[in-house]
C-alpha cells in the first residue's frame, strides 16, 4: 500500500515538473505570450511584475532587463500586425512591469512583498506542524514538504499580497478623489455665496432707495 502511495506521489511530482517545463517552453511564441498576459484573471496576475516578466525575485537587474527586452520584442505590435491591438495591450503591461522593477524604490517594495509572502507561508507551515504534533501525526508530513508545493504556496501568498496592496491603493485613491471633490464643492459654494452677496449689495445700495424729506 505504501509502495503504491509512493509511486503515485512520484508520478504526481514528475507530472507537475513536466507541466512546469511545458509552461516555460510554451510561452516563447508571441501569440502565447500575448495570451498569457491577457488571459482571464490577468488583471490579478499582472499586479506582480516578476510574474509578468517571468523572472525570479532573486534575479539581478541585468537579468530582468534582458528578459524585458526579449518579451517586449515578442509582443511588440509591429511584430504582431494581425493582432496589433491586443499586442499593444500586452506590450504596455510588460513596460509597466519593467518600469516598476527598474526603479529601486518600487522594486524594493515588490521584494518586500515577496519576503512577507515567504514569512507568512513559513508561519502557516509551522502552524500546520504544531497541529500535527499535538495530534500525534507529525510523521505524516504536510503537502508543503514537497518543494514544488511549497513554491506554489509562496506564489499564491505573493499574489494575495499584491492584490491586497492594489486594493489599498485603489481605496486611498478613491478617498483622495472624494476629498478633492468635497473641497471643490465647498469652494464652488463659497464662490456662489460671494457672488450672491455682491449682487445683493449692488442691487440694494442705499442710493437706490428714494430719500424722503420732511
Amino acid at each position: 500500500m505504501s509502495s503504491t502511495s509512493g509511486n503515485t506521489e512520484s508520478f504526481e511530482e514528475f507530472y507537475t515538473e513536466v507541466k512546469e517545463i511545458e509552461k516555460r517552453d510554451s510561452v516563447l511564441t508571441p501569440k502565447q505570450q500575448i495570451e498569457r498576459l491577457l488571459r482571464p484573471g490577468s488583471t490579478y496576475f499582472n499586479l506582480n511584475p516578476f510574474e509578468v516578466l517571468q523572472v525570479e525575485p532573486e534575479a539581478t537587474l541585468d537579468e530582468i532587463k534582458r528578459k524585458y527586452r526579449r518579451l517586449s520584442i515578442l509582443v511588440h505590435p509591429d511584430k504582431n500586425i494581425d493582432d496589433s491591438e491586443r499586442a499593444q495591450h500586452a506590450f504596455e503591461i510588460i513596460n509597466r512591469a519593467w518600469k516598476t522593477l527598474e526603479c529601486e524604490v518600487t522594486r524594493k517594495k515588490c521584494l518586500d512583498i515577496y519576503q512577507e509572502a515567504k514569512e507568512r507561508t513559513d508561519h502557516m507551515i509551522e502552524q500546520k506542524r504544531k497541529k500535527q504534533r499535538k495530534e500525534g501525526r507529525l510523521e505524516e508530513g504536510i503537502p508543503e514538504d514537497n518543494p514544488l508545493k511549497y513554491s506554489h504556496a509562496v506564489y499564491v501568498m505573493t499574489m494575495k499580497l499584491f492584490a491586497d496592496m492594489e486594493r489599498k491603493r485603489q481605496h486611498l485613491e478613491t478617498r483622495d478623489m472624494e476629498e478633492r471633490k468635497r473641497k471643490r464643492e465647498a469652494e464652488i459654494e463659497l464662490e456662489e455665496q460671494s457672488t450672491m452677496e455682491k449682487e445683493w449689495a449692488k442691487n440694494f445700495e442705499l442710493e437706490d432707495f428714494p430719500i424722503w424729506y420732511e
